[in-house]
This record gives C-alpha cells, structure tokens and sequence, in this order.
C-alpha cells in the first residue's frame, strides 16, 4: 500500500494541507488559535500563528505521513506529549483541532480512503495528547 504521503500527493500537497489546517484555525477556532499565539516567534509575516510554527506543523505532517523525515533530522524526535504539556488539552480543545483538520482536509478534496484512514489516525494521536480533565 502507498503511504498516506504519496496518496495525498507529496510534499507540496502535505504542505498545503498544513498551511490550510493553521488557515481554518485562524479562521474557525480562535480559542486553539490563541494558544499558538504563545510562540516565541517575531517574525509572524501578519499571520497570527507563526510562519515557524506552520513550517515545522508541516515538515512534522510530511514525516508522519510517510515522506522524507526531515522534522526528525531538523528536531529530533517530534515527542508529541512532552511538546504539548504546557498546553491544557482537554476533550473540547481535542475536536477543535480535529475540526480544523476535517476543514483543511475539505478545502484540500482529501477523500477515498485516505480520508477515512487519516479521520482515524488523527483522531486517535489528537485523543492521546489529552491532559487534562473535562469540566
């Protein structure tokens, strides 16, 4: 079976879908989205999360998907639960992101069954950085 990577179309198709995954966050989830406001990043280039935080979110996507693994050659290891402790992920915070992902899927026509294996996988590592209890 082809990867997840090479189904979607490659490295510029996975890109798109991380630029288009932060575009919906912006855009639809302004509570998940301030939380990246909390980067330590200057150069914003007038988005509101960080060209830095879209870039690595992508290179980090390519990699998971079966592409070329340059976040871990760049970063190291992505150690999905020790980058994201600082943030409260409870489960209301979990389908915000996953709703950004389902929108930036749409907007990239990711159907067939890549999508249904992708709506799976995302939805499992996004319930796993859950750290905090619900209301």
């Amino acid at each position: 079976m082809e990867s997840p990577y090479a189904l979607l179309g490659g490295r510029d198709a996975v890109l798109s879908l991380a630029e288009a995954f932060y575009d919906a966050m912006e855009r639809d989830e302004p509570e998940l989205a301030r939380l990246h406001e909390l980067d330590a990043d200057p150069e914003r280039d007038g988005l509101r999360i960080s060209r830095r935080t879209r870039d690595r979110f992508g290179l980090f996507l390519v990699g998971w998907l079966g592409g070329p693994q340059e976040y871990i050659e760049r970063f190291g290891h992505p150690r999905l639960r020790m980058r994201h402790a600082h943030v409260p992920v409870d489960s209301a915070m979990r389908d915000a992101w996953l709703r950004c992902m389902a929108t930036a899927m749409d907007a990239r026509s990711v159907g067939g069954p890549v999508r249904g294996f992708l709506d799976h996988r995302f939805a499992e590592v996004a319930d796993f950085l859950r750290n905090k209890a619900d209301a």
